[in-house]
């Protein structure tokens, strides 16, 4: 301990302090010898809680030669500081940041520099390490830095952020690639659910007009007065599922006729249900209490979980076509992997379009072989029932008519050249209360994936992480969005897509204002019929090939909530892979319970699991009770939610080991001008809910 004699005691320096001339070497020198100060673009970002300066920054700090590793932890731990007797000190040294969140202190020469105080209140000024340049050759991670207060700091190589409004060009370029960067997640989900349910080609384009009206509306209404975050809203693969399970419950199986409408109409009474429940889990304010169960420990497996729980679809449809699929899915990996890097006028192309061009390529190749009759056959028609066919030849070959010719969807030509989508399109709504419980347990898995993506999208292009208050209005009016989305009728809740953290990432785009125009872009599209009825003519085989990459991108980007935690903890290593481990094994006991390998379900083979309702091991003498149950516990992210959530607030653990998200203090934000601008509700909207605590700053 530091002596009491108060002769020993240093006096106070000056204030403010001055820079330290030696603390940081001149620019004249460091452009001859090619000095690079060692300052990571990327922190740990584990580090949530308070950090100190290091050894760069702070000459004093002793130097350890060999530090032990934390093994708990999964790094080394940092050296100590000495007092001014030279006994270890454990006090932290912080450092500070303006209103803006990305600022620090300046000496009068405009050099930047830290503050350090000795356990005598002695300020020491210490030149701090100039920001990185901008360079197209960094890496395109998510490097962040964390401030004194836990919060992280903006990503170095945004082009623009929140707020930044460069002007109609740039802006209108830049949203259009974030949107085509998007393209896989705003169109597949509908190319999937339709041809489940009986729809034609006729209602798979309707849908797909649909889905894009009704993104574009709920974006602007997002961005206007939800998060304010530049985050896209559509049909998010967390419905995907639960939609598959309603569509393949006992009581469909044997209708006759127009399928379509039918299911349609039951689905959007279970949406609506559900759209209503969680508006008011936002509204009320228990999304305030609900986030601090929510850390990125339990983020991660239910999000990777929703991915993985769709890999019986993915390969099996590719292998209907192999010469298409699989080439599809080597295109977007090279792509996306080894042409990453490679700029072109200063954008990084193959990474930012992989998915765009993987389509196009994918899609010439099949319409070159369709037109040089690599898959004519003589005498074979697609269009005759397989029933009705007799010769074992075309029998053989008229699968791969159906999946590898480019010209067998109709959609192009029956769709018209104008069609304004409208609410009940399809009829009124039929509610079912057993598909609206399971829908209601899928929109809390729904907030849940919002919340992680609340939070990374805000570490890149927002001073400050959103306020509970906002979080809780995010998510009350994602629920206002599906309840647009069940009136309109997309077939899935309308939610935050999770791939929108990474498109941000790596466009470097976080200005609302392009969001904006990009979904007002969508609304004008979706009134043209002929754009629907172009993205319905995909091939199946190719729409299976987008959603191989787009699910990896989905889990991949779930596990990512890990770099907030602990990652190499023995903890957080459990909870994950039991997590991960049971979303998969629990499901597959429901999923196969009570089928024998020589019965014949009347599905095809990729959607048995979704068919658990009718012969699931949960029977009791309640029908809709048994539904709900089977229905519930054979989807893969519900268990990975269930393990997750009751694990990670069970089992001890720290702050910083759990990665607890922090989210900024409603009184500090209303203090902060930065703060405000970033979540404030436009038009003077704020004022009429400043006596609601929970859904403001």
């Amino acid at each position: 301990m530091a002596s009491s004699d108060p002769n020993k005691c240093p006096r106070p320096g000056p204030w403010p302090p001055g820079p330290e001339s030696s603390a940081m070497p001149s620019s004249s020198w460091a452009k001859k010898t090619g000095f690079r100060p060692k300052f990571s673009g990327e922190t740990n970002a584990s580090d949530s809680g308070k950090i100190g300066i290091t050894p760069q920054q702070n000459p004093t700090w002793r130097k350890e030669s060999d530090p032990k590793l934390d093994l708990e932890a999964g790094r080394a731990n940092p050296p100590r500081q000495e007092k001014a007797n030279g006994e270890p000190s454990d006090k932290p040294v912080r450092k500070r940041r303006d209103s803006d969140g990305g600022g620090v202190p300046k000496s009068t020469n405009g050099q930047a520099v830290g503050t350090t105080t000795d356990t005598a209140g002695t300020t020491t000024a210490v030149a701090a390490p100039r920001r990185a340049s901008r360079s197209e050759d960094a890496v395109d991670m998510l490097p962040q830095t964390v401030d004194d207060d836990g919060f992280m700091s903006k990503h170095s190589h945004m082009k623009y952020e929140l707020r930044d409004t460069p002007g109609l060009v740039p802006i209108g370029l830049y949203g259009f690639q974030h949107y085509l960067s998007m393209l896989g997640s705003l169109i597949l989900i509908p190319l999937v659910i339709v041809p489940a349910m009986g729809g034609s080609y006729e209602d798979k384009s309707n849908v797909v007009s649909t889905v894009l009206f009704v993104s574009g509306v709920t974006t602007l209404l997002h961005t206007s007065f939800g998060s304010r975050l530049p985050l896209i809203q559509g049909p998010s693969f967390v419905y995907l599922a639960p939609a598959l399970a309603i569509i393949h419950s006992p009581e469909f199986l044997g209708l006759n006729g127009n399928n379509f409408k039918h299911i349609m109409k039951e689905l959007q009474g279970a949406i609506i249900i559900s759209s209503a429940f969680q508006t008011i889990l936002g509204y009320s304010g228990l999304m305030s209490v609900l986030v601090r169960l929510i850390n990125p420990v339990v983020v991660a497996p239910t999000v990777a979980a929703v991915g993985l729980s769709f890999y019986s679809y993915g390969f099996p449809q590719i292998g209907t076509c192999l010469e298409i699929g699989a080439v599809q899915i080597l295109l977007v990996i090279i792509f996306s992997l080894y042409l990453r890097k490679i700029s072109v006028f200063g954008h990084r192309v193959f990474l930012i379009y992989a998915v765009p061009l993987g389509l196009a390529i994918t899609w010439a190749v099949a319409f070159l072989l369709t037109t040089v009759g690599a898959y004519s056959y003589k005498g074979c028609d697609m269009n005759v029932p397989v029933s009705n066919i007799i010769s074992e030849h075309c029998r053989k070959n008229i699968p791969r008519m159906k999946h590898c010719r480019v010209d067998a969807s109709h959609a192009l030509r029956a769709a018209p050249w104008f069609r304004f989508p409208y609410p009940l399109q399809w009829g009124t709504p039929v509610f079912n209360w057993k598909m609206a419980l399971v829908m209601c347990v899928v929109s809390i898995i729904s907030s849940v994936d919002s919340v992680g993506s609340y939070h990374a999208s805000s570490l890149l292009v927002a001073s400050r992480p959103p306020t509970p208050g906002v979080l809780s209005r995010g998510i009350g009016l994602e629920g206002l969005c599906s309840l647009l989305a069940g009136l309109w009728g997309t077939g899935t809740g309308s939610a935050t897509l999770t791939e929108n953290v990474h498109s941000i990432a790596i466009t470097k785009m976080g200005s609302r204002r392009a969001i904006e125009l990009g979904a007002g872009v969508l609304v004008v599209l979706s009134l043209i019929g002929k754009v629907g009825g172009f993205i319905a003519s995909i091939p199946d085989v190719i729409v299976a090939g987008l959603l191989c990459f787009m699910w990896t991108m989905l889990t991949a980007l779930g596990l990512s909530n890990l770099r907030y935690s602990e990652a190499g903890s023995s903890r957080n290593i459990i909870i994950v892979g039991l997590s991960l481990f049971l979303s998969l094994s629990v499901p597959a006991y429901f999923q196969q319970y009570g089928i024998s390998p020589n019965s014949n379900l009347p599905v095809p083979s990729y959607f048995q699991p979704y068919v658990v309702a009718s012969h699931g091991p949960i029977r009791t003498s309640f029908g809709g009770l048994n539904y709900v149950l089977n229905t519930l516990l054979s989807l893969h992210m519900v268990i990975a939610f269930l393990v997750a959530v009751i694990l990670d607030n069970t089992v001890p653990g720290s702050r910083q080991e759990r990665g607890v998200y922090v989210w900024s203090d409603p009184e500090t934000a209303k203090r902060e001008p930065a703060v405000a601008k970033d979540y404030g509700l436009p038009f003077r909207v704020g004022k009429l809910f400043r006596w609601v605590k929970w859904v403001g700053l």
